[in-house]
């Protein structure tokens, strides 16, 4: 068994997960400030407050998986990316406080509506800013030795791309939990960022094709760009069905959130395309960073214990807390 592979398959799965459903509940926050008063934030909030602590623990895993298989590449991503990690766990811890706060304050609730919506927005952009470090230069002269220059133009444009994305994210999944005015303005809203989220993701692509040889090669080259053709045109069906759906006149339920995942997972897919073998790009592959295998092997069964355990808590939470919002529901 390539216990290497399994572990970059484990840390994709944890982070895909992270971005499915955490991605949604920071899209609500970051959609917040365009809400029209107090009882439509407290609805958009309340749609969240039995999920969003169980969203994050996916990003929990990803990274105690990271430092157990791959503690190089933990060590090398944590010293160099510091200031925007701090960045994102306070922005975290702002956004969690503003759940216990808000619903318990009367003077101070708007402040806390700050917090949320500031928190939810600062934390994105700074996940797209990491994201946009790490993958922005795979230069073949790359060491472990050189630094990453995380705040790059390159870095700046992952970092709205992704503040785009999970604010659609957001949207549509307001368009399942609420009713009324909040529904239709929230599927205009999931329109608009329809178009906004696919040219972000137009332009991330077209930079790094014509900045990365490597990964220009693996998609331009004829006949093995064959293998990687479906992921742009599951992109456009994804996006397509969408739009239709956001345009119907009727309650299209989950469907929107589901074709919305559906364009994030064709995006992970390139990314993971254009990297692989590497685990940090351009300078460190998975083969080379694999951890000692008595401390792979032996994590690994607690790993495959924990998995299934918060994926089933995940599913009965989100069965028991599913249908519309409203304000008389508790929290």
């Amino acid at each position: 068994m390539d216990i290497a592979l399994v572990y970059l398959l484990l840390i994709g799965f944890g982070i895909l997960v992270y971005v499915l459903l955490d991605g949604f509940s920071l899209g609500v926050g970051i959609l917040s400030p365009l809400l029209k008063n107090a009882d439509e934030k407290g609805i958009a909030m309340k749609s969240l407050s039995h999920i969003w602590d169980s969203n994050q623990t996916w990003l929990v895993f990803g990274g105690v998986v990271l430092f157990v298989a791959f503690p190089v590449v933990y060590s090398f991503v944590l010293s160099n990316l510091y200031l925007p990690i701090i960045m994102m766990l306070i922005a975290l811890i702002f956004r969690g406080v503003a759940f216990e706060f808000r619903f318990k304050s009367d003077t101070s609730q708007k402040w806390w509506d700050i917090s949320f919506a500031a928190g939810s927005i600062i934390a994105t952009f700074c996940q797209g800013i990491i994201l946009g470090a790490l993958v922005g230069d795979m230069s073949a002269g790359k060491t472990m030795d050189d630094p990453v220059q995380w705040l790059t133009p390159f870095s700046l444009l992952t970092g709205f791309a992704l503040v785009a994305g999970y604010a659609l994210l957001g949207a549509c999944w307001l368009v399942r939990k609420t009713q009324a005015g909040l529904h239709k303005r929230a599927k205009a809203y999931a329109q608009a960022l329809l178009f906004a989220m696919l040219g972000f993701m137009a332009a991330v692509s077209i930079w790094m094709l014509l900045d990365q040889p490597v990964i220009a090669e693996r998609w331009l080259v004829f006949p093995q760009n064959l293998i990687l053709a479906p992921l742009p045109l599951l992109t456009l069906f994804f996006a397509w069905r969408l739009w239709q759906l956001l345009k119907a006149d009727n309650d299209p339920g989950l469907k929107p959130l589901g074709y919305a995942m559906g364009l994030f997972m064709t995006a992970f897919g390139g990314l993971i395309a254009g990297i692989f073998p590497y685990i940090i790009p351009g300078r460190l592959t998975i083969w080379e960073a694999i951890a000692p295998d008595k401390s792979v092997y032996f994590t690994l069964v607690g790993i495959l214990v924990f998995i299934p355990v918060i994926i089933s808590y995940n599913i009965y939470s989100y069965r028991t807390f599913s249908g519309k919002t409203s304000l008389k529901d508790g929290y």
